[in-house]
Order: C-alpha cells, then structure tokens, then sequence
C-alpha cells in the first residue's frame, strides 16, 4: 500500500522547484524589447528562505533562462538553481549526487509535462491546484493553492511543521 504524503512528510531534507507555473502563475509580460517578465509570491519566497535558514536544501529546476529569477531565488539564499533544464532528470541527478541525497528524501513540486520524469523519481511528487491532469494523477498532494499563489508556501509549511521546525518565533 502506499504511503499518505502526510507519513512523507518526516523524511523530506529536499525541496526541488521549478518555476513558471509553480513559483509563478506562468503568465509572462512581454517586452518590446523581448523581456519577459514574470511575478512571483512573496510568501513563497519567504518560505523558501526559512527552509534554507533551516538547514534544508532547496533547488530550483527550469526550462526558463531568466536571470532576474537567478537573482530573486540568490538573494532568498538558493545556491542551486538549474535555469534552461531541458532535461530536468539529468540535472536532478547531478544534484542529488552532488550532495549525497537520496530521491526519497525529496519534494518535488512542478505543474506541466517537463516535471513528469523528475515527479515520478522522487519520494514525494506535489503540485499545485491548476496543475495539468497527468501531473495531478502522479502527485500525492495537490496544494490548494494555484502556481504563483501561495503553493509553495503550502508545502513547505508543512514540511517545517511536521519535522517542528516552523515557528511564530522565526529568530
């Protein structure tokens, strides 16, 4: 029998994301000048840097290329972010081999066809609510929350709860 993601949840020291779509609601603005620009939630990104400040690993992983996003995701505190991943299973691996993490300990959350391989291989595959069926189908969470609005913080929330390390009293 499978597990719930609730029973998951203690054993997670990972969390992989990618980007449009999950950290943002995938809409872009463009540019004249060919800029796209792309918005993201700022629970989101307070979460992401507890978890950090918490001894978690976190890594992005994306298709985009977008070095405003590099920038956003550095000065939360992620060291690891994998921009123009078009196979996100090669980069996955490379990180998990880097720092000796074992695929089970990992959360992954993604939102689109791209994340598929990379969900299936981990211990706890997540998305968000308007994530497409076929990723819905092999996640053992759905957040309630959309791309971009608050998913993130969803599920890193309750990682840091259930492992007690989320508190009113942030330092």
């Amino acid at each position: 029998m499978e597990k719930s993601y609730k029973e998951i949840l203690p054993q997670i020291t990972t969390l992989v994301f990618d980007v449009d779509g999950v950290l943002t609601d995938g809409k872009v603005t463009i540019f004249s000048n060919g800029e796209l620009i792309r918005s993201m939630n700022i629970k989101d990104g307070y979460a992401m840097k507890t978890a950090v400040e918490k001894g978690f690993n976190v890594c992005i992983i994306s298709g985009g290329t977008n070095e405003a996003v590099k920038e956003r995701l550095r000065g939360l505190g992620i060291t690891d972010i994998y921009l123009g991943a078009h196979n996100k299973i090669e980069q996955l691996d490379e990180y998990l081999d880097i720092y000796d993490i074992k695929p089970e300990n990992v959360l992954y959350m993604g939102d689109d066809i791209p994340d598929y391989p990379v969900m299936k291989l981990v211990g706890l595959p997540t998305c968000p609510k308007n994530a497409v069926p076929e990723i819905q189908n092999i996640s053992l969470y759905i957040s309630q929350k959309k791309g971009g609005k608050g998913c993130v913080r969803d599920v890193i929330e309750q990682v840091l709860k259930v492992q007690d390390k989320w508190s009113l009293a942030q330092k």
